[in-house]
């Protein structure tokens, strides 16, 4: 089992379209890295986007109204309309958890639930759900079957059983109903 965090590769991203401008089919926008940054400083960030507009500036109006047209938050989604605070707290749990927080998170669809559950959800990384099964039954019951038993355990049986209990894996990372 390995506890999987974020890799310095992974980069946390949205790009903020300015809507004046893409209302009136110009593609202004920006990429914002956003791994460590608070929701203040995104605003600042998307501030300045605005701030650049080339529909306001050629038409003497201020870009106020901004909206999330792509992003890369280890795979997991938002919204167009995502607030701040939320992608800020995505971001932090990421950092802290890697993939398999946004697994988890997307299995569950709710954020504050994915991260007060995610620690007792999260058994580790495995190279299939069987192998997972086999050490747990193993760690849990083995030893209080006499040795020339061992052979007869259905670690498959045990497999199906813990998921329909409602354990799961995607991409290696197991999970456990919470």
């Amino acid at each position: 089992m390995t506890n999987q965090k974020n890799s310095s590769s992974e980069t946390y991203q949205i790009y903020i379209a300015s809507l004046s401008d893409y209302n009136a089919g110009i593609l202004h926008g920006k990429w914002i890295d956003v791994e460590g940054l608070t929701t203040d400083e995104i605003q600042e960030e998307i501030n300045k986007i605005l701030a650049t507009s080339p529909y306001a500036e050629k038409y003497g109006e201020v870009a106020e109204e901004w909206a999330i047209h792509d992003f890369e938050l280890g795979g997991i989604r938002i919204a167009e309309y995502e607030s701040l605070d939320t992608i800020v707290s995505i971001v932090e749990a990421l950092a802290e958890h890697g993939e398999a927080f946004a697994i988890y998170y997307n299995d569950v669809s709710d954020l504050e639930t994915a991260i007060s559950n995610f620690e007792n959800a999260y058994q580790g990384e495995y190279d299939s759900f069987l192998d997972y099964a086999t050490q747990t039954f193993d760690e849990l019951y083995v030893h209080s079957i006499p040795k020339n038993l061992r052979y007869y355990i259905d670690y498959n049986a045990f497999s199906r059983d813990l998921e329909a209990e409602g354990y799961f894996i995607e991409d290696g990372y197991v999970f456990r109903p919470v």
